[in-house]
């Protein structure tokens, strides 16, 4: 590290120091020749000299040079160098548009729109550790995986598919959730504003219309005040396309995955309009038993070049899909327990049947459409400024189990079939007056006075309560806008400044989704209008109107409260570029203020029903630099710290409209510094990083029995990230390998302090704040180190396979502070390693005039030797922990006081069997066929 710290400051103070003259240009595009596609990252060197430039992502380059004539070299990883002569007559010369020639599986077109709001950065110029997936790749390997998935092999990342459900995966970025990645969609953020989280399932259509994605690791080239703790994931969607054509596909797989796609673009017009097209569905019966689910998506784009100053671009595109979910963890007795010798891994205890049909308590149901309007303005050939204006209006929520039966709620042992799956014809049967047999006892229900079979949200055990499945509703409106103005100050200074402003409003209550034959639901959490009888209930699925109006749903029970928070912020830049070095400086300042209205908590006359907005100023600041040593070497680091705003939850902590009175800004300070090499054979990346979280907030729920519903709320943590990445290309003739290594070492610094909850909001301590010892703990829920090595051989230009090894080590399951109530615990549950292999196949059909139109087929087949492993763990339970003396529950049999997980023989691959977990999964295949015209 010392060393990198000491390059970088002679870097900076020698080139600081050298004069800069007055220079020719040289611009131009790249394209491949065979698709007739930008070409972005291809390298750009004057022969003889290190003078050098990366195109961008439209394929466009601009050198700088003192010669008046010459040549430039143009290559790129898996295509022929070319050598172009030029002639400077005057300022500036355009070689135009030079094609190199590939043998290598299409490119979509990557067309930029808002290329002022989008922080895309540059190979060899932009100071960030950075990967780019292209829309080809997506396309060939991602298959039945979720989006996410797709990074999976880039340095520093983790992603699971967690319960399993359909768009339920998750990602991690050098140990930190993806609450603290910032998710762009052409420069618009889309974190959800109350508490950051982003739920893929809302985006599942998203891989169909990604030009490129490109995850961008630490604090990121953006410009904005954005939550990039551990990273920056910018998703470039295809604008109205340039190019006229479109493509057909349908793609099949294990678990009757099905999915159809048609898509058209008319080009650029002679009137200056273009316009792209694109709908898709998707349906199966989910690999997890009792997943099954539908999802649509459509994207419509138009494009309007009014003349050489002025460009336009409108985006709409939306994904509705409902899921069914695995949303419980089962514990690894319960999936030894409904295997056959061997964990069952699909198992799944959030479903059954119903008159012999799939039935589960947790539906996933959602459609967010995004609109967006992208107006590129060139004032002169110096300023241009560039706006986008959006809105996302998100409709839908998850579903869950109310009230029991007897005691019993729909997930208690009591309640299930012998092969683990509820009995829902049973709780029907109970709900609707008919005698049933529990536990070897007949029962029938009694009706509430007046008559009726009345269910509420109680879980006690008496005669007149039943069960119903019940939706949680988290639905919003949010706008904002973006405009930065770029001014380019000189040849080499470009000053960017501009405003960010979003308002946001989450609208948060539950319904009735399914009264499984009662008669009504009773509901006394609304103090306005106490006492209710309720008969009204709604599906479980996304409307498709994305304006529908949400006045209509009168029925709202336990509580009903929306969120509001406004965003103002601004930002500039200042960025120096020469022919070997390129440095910025950003600085970003933003106002967030929430509001939180409460409709049943309190008396409407109540203030509190209505709170003021608490407003909270943040921002950060970034700089950083890269220098190209030649055409080959270039080193870069970065510095920053940022002021973070809490989230929503940390502001109003209780589900109460009381401010936090210990409210404070998270804190993080990174640093990073790396090495690259490129040549046409051999691409290298070696990155150092650190960062610091200070004043974190975080809550967890209660697991204890005596607690049900409650939850710690846990202020001031601390933790260290720190790490080494490394990541390589190779091109041999027909050969492409790559491969990377990510090692982390992620910490808690300091020991925290917790407030212990009920379901009601009322502090269980009586005001003591236990501590909890977490100094030196390894953060949970991620793997520390992993590796990946990959290989495809083309055989033709038409025909190739590859295959991918990725490995995971120091796996940690998720931390609960809780249990570290004595200095001496035993730290953060480490699980096994794993390493999977996954595969394919293309082929490709070229047909038509000039070969322009492709039949593409495409087999992935993930997870080839069928590994059983563990993805993550909600529990930290240790195969040396006592088995507590309780009886029969989550964790199992009971145990004597004594005897420990491990003397008993209740481990799996070394885990105690009381764990909650969610395994990986097995082998999985897809089949793709793919018309383009």
């Amino acid at each position: 590290m010392k060393i990198f710290k000491n390059v970088f400051l002679f870097g900076f103070f020698f080139l600081s120091s050298l004069t800069m003259f007055s220079q020719s240009k040289v611009t131009g595009t790249v394209t491949d020749g065979e698709l007739k596609q930008p070409l972005a990252g291809a390298s750009v060197v004057i022969k003889g000299t290190t003078n050098g430039v990366a195109t961008d992502f439209d394929g466009k380059f601009e050198l700088t040079t003192t010669q008046k004539s010459g040549e430039i070299v143009i290559s790129f990883l898996g295509f022929e160098t070319k050598t172009i002569k030029f002639t400077v007559t005057g300022e500036s010369t355009n070689v135009g548009t030079v094609s190199i020639s590939t043998n290598v599986s299409e490119l979509d077109d990557v067309v930029v729109i808002g290329k002022g709001i989008m922080d895309v950065a540059k190979d060899r110029k932009t100071p960030v550790a950075v990967s780019t997936i292209k829309a080809a790749e997506i396309q060939a390997k991602l298959g039945n995986q979720e989006f996410p998935e797709m990074l999976a092999n880039t340095p520093s990342v983790y992603a699971t598919k967690a319960g399993g459900g359909f768009g339920d995966s998750r990602i991690n970025i050098r140990g930190f959730d993806q609450r603290n990645i910032a998710v762009m969609i052409n420069g618009m953020p889309v974190n959800d504003m109350e508490n950051s989280a982003v739920y893929w399932s809302n985006w599942a259509g998203l891989s169909d219309v990604t030009s490129a994605m490109q995850v961008q690791r630490g604090l990121g080239s953006s410009k904005l005040a954005i939550s990039s703790v551990g990273g920056t994931i910018n998703v470039v969607t295809k604008a109205a396309d340039l190019k006229q054509g479109g493509n057909v596909s349908t793609g099949f797989g294990n678990d009757n995955y099905l999915k159809t796609q048609a898509s058209y673009s008319t080009g650029k017009m002679k009137n200056g309009l273009s316009t792209s097209v694109l709908l898709s569905k998707t349906t199966g019966d989910g690999y997890v038993d009792g997943t099954k689910f539908e999802g649509g998506n459509y994207f419509v784009a138009v494009g309007y070049e009014l003349n050489d100053k002025h460009n336009f671009q409108f985006t709409f595109t939306g994904a509705p899909q409902w899921h069914n979910q695995r949303s419980a963890a089962p514990t690894i007795a319960d999936y030894v327990r409904y295997g056959q010798g061997e964990p069952n891994i699909k198992y799944n205890s959030d479903w059954g049947y119903l008159n012999g049909q799939e039935y589960s308590f947790r539906t996933n149901f959602y459609h967010k459409p995004i609109m967006s309007i992208n107006w590129d303005f060139k004032i002169n050939e110096t300023t241009k400024l560039s706006t986008v204006l959006y809105g996302s209006w998100g409709r839908g929520g998850g579903s869950n189990g109310a009230g029991a039966v007897r005691g019993n709620r729909f997930f208690a042992p009591n309640l299930r079939m012998p092969d683990g799956s509820i009995n829902v014809d049973l709780i029907q049967d109970y709900n609707s007056g008919q005698p049933v047999v529990i536990n070897g006892v007949s029962f029938t229900r009694a009706q509430v006075a007046g008559g009726g079979y009345q269910n509420t949200s109680s879980t006690s055990n008496n005669a007149t309560n039943g069960i119903s499945k019940i939706a949680s509703i988290n639905s919003h409106n949010w706008y904002g806008g973006v405009i930065n103005l770029n001014k380019k100050l000189s040849d080499e200074l470009t000053l960017d400044f501009g405003i960010d402003a979003r308002t946001y409003r989450g609208i948060h209550y539950q319904n009735i989704t399914d009264l499984l034959g009662s008669t009504n639901y009773f509901d006394n959490t609304d103090v306005n209008n106490p006492g209710r009888v309720l008969t009204s209930t709604y599906q479980a699925r996304p409307h498709l109107n994305p304006f529908y109006s949400l006045d209509y749903q009168k029925a709202k029970i336990n509580y009903n409260n929306d969120g509001l928070v406004n965003w103002y912020g601004a930002f500039t830049q200042l960025e120096y570029s020469s022919e070997k070095l390129s440095a910025f400086v950003q600085a970003a300042v933003s106002n967030q203020g929430f509001r939180r209205d409460d409709f049943f908590k309190y008396l409407e006359t109540d203030k509190l029903a209505s709170t003021d907005y608490e407003n909270i100023l943040g921002g950060n600041i970034k700089g950083g630099l890269n220098y190209n040593f030649d055409e080959h070497f270039n080193f870069f680091a970065n510095l920053g710290y940022y002021s973070k705003q809490p989230f929503f939850n940390a502001v109003y902590p209780n589900n109460a409209s009381v401010v936090n009175e210990n409210l404070t800004n998270e804190k993080v300070i990174g640093f990073e510094e790396g090495l690259g090499y490129r040549s046409s054979v051999f691409n290298a990346n070696l990155n150092l990083y650190y960062t610091k979280w200070k004043d974190r907030y975080q809550r967890s729920g209660d697991a204890a029995i005596d607690n049900p519903g409650g939850y710690y709320d846990f202020q001031g943590i601390t933790q260290v990230h720190t790490g080494i990445e490394l990541d390589m290309t190779a091109k041999l003739d027909q050969l492409k390998l790559n491969g990377m290594i990510s090692i982390g070492n992620w910490e808690y610094e300091n020991d925290i302090t917790g407030r212990r909850f009920d379901v009601n909001n009322n502090e269980i301590t009586g005001g003591t704040a236990p501590t909890y010892f977490v100094a030196g703990t390894k953060v949970g829920d991620v793997a520390q180190f992993t590796a990946s090595a990959g290989a495809s051989f083309d055989f033709t230009k038409t025909f190739s396979i590859d295959a991918n090894y990725r490995y995971a080590d120091k796996l940690y399951a998720s931390l609960d502070p809780t249990r570290q109530t004595t200095y001496d615990n035993k730290g953060t549950l480490q699980l096994p390693s794993y390493g999977l292999v996954d595969a394919g196949i293309s082929y490709k059909f070229l047909f038509g005039k000039d070969k322009s139109d492709a039949l593409n087929f495409r087999l992935n087949i993930n997870n080839v030797f069928d590994y059983m492993y563990i993805a993550e763990s909600r529990t930290n339970i240790f195969a040396s922990d006592i088995i507590p003396s309780t009886p029969t529950g989550p964790q199992g049999p009971g145990g004597n006081g004594v005897d420990t997980y491990a003397s008993r023989g209740r481990t799996w691959n070394g885990v105690a069997d009381a764990n909650q977990v969610f395994f990986g999964f097995g082998r999985t295949w897809n089949f793709t066929i793919r018309y383009n015209f």
